[in-house]
């Protein structure tokens, strides 16, 4: 256990990255906690609002991360600042990403379907983090010989195919997809290869006058949404919390 974290970890200067994400899952999920009881008015803890203003937690989440960041950057990958620097970092990102949906939005849809974005938003970062950790490298590059990798022509080729899979796929409406396929070629790959989003704008453009491909396009994606959306929804309640099942405004919250 000890070779393979010095090897996989500490070698590698990964221990940062490791301390940034857990900082960042635990500050989540700390987070959430918070806000579910202050909705249910249960616990000691309120909403801040100095002087009438309510302050939501993505501004100290930005002096967090800003601090973080660049503090990270200096210390480099190695002792006990560079640590420090990361949780600070994945502090920040945590409250941040939280309220993704707010920022997205300009508006308080932190209890609306809209604010299921910050959750998707957060588990995605999480998930790609993980990747990283584990090994693999954005584009693939990571799959290339040492040979390959002392020839530029090499490098830069594997880049453009695999950054060419993953636009294909984001053009076709699979956004999560797009995103872990820059980090699992395979994965963009198959969003590639595969028909795209009824709504995409792959289709608008070329399944205009192809109209079986468009009405196979639009019979996959509603299979698709009703095997997964119930499962996804409660996913994203269990972690994040139900959204508001009326029309009133939503919860303030810190």
């Amino acid at each position: 256990m000890g070779n393979w974290w010095h090897t996989n970890i500490a070698e590698p200067g990964k221990l940062p990255l490791l301390l940034a994400l857990a900082a960042f899952v635990l500050t989540f999920a700390i987070t959430r906690t918070i806000t579910r009881m202050i909705r249910a008015g249960k616990g000691p803890f309120r909403n801040i609002t100095p002087g009438g203003l309510h302050i939501h937690h993505v501004v100290p989440g930005v002096v967090l991360t800003v601090v973080g960041g660049f503090g990270a950057v200096a210390a480099g990958r190695h002792g006990v600042a560079a640590g420090i620097c990361a949780v600070i970092f994945g502090v920040g990102a945590g409250l941040v990403l939280d309220e993704f949906a707010l920022i997205l939005h300009l508006d308080d849809v932190y209890w609306t379907e809209e604010g299921r974005q910050s959750v998707e938003v957060v588990v995605l970062t999480a998930s790609l983090v993980v990747l990283v950790l584990a090994g693999f490298s954005p584009l693939g590059v990571n799959d290339v010989t040492d040979e390959e990798q002392q020839g530029r022509l090499g490098v830069i080729t594997t880049y453009v195919i695999n950054f060419c899979f993953a636009l294909i796929t984001l053009f076709k409406g699979k956004t999560r997809m797009a995103v872990v396929g820059t980090l699992v070629p395979f994965v963009a790959l198959v969003g590639a290869l595969r028909l795209a989003r009824p709504t995409s704008l792959w289709a608008r453009r070329f399944y205009r006058n192809r109209h079986r491909a468009r009405s196979k396009a639009v019979l996959r994606a509603y299979h698709h949404d009703v095997r997964w959306a119930g499962p996804r929804r409660k996913f994203q309640d269990l972690i994040g919390g139900a959204p508001d099942r009326t029309s009133l405004p939503p919860a303030r919250k810190s």
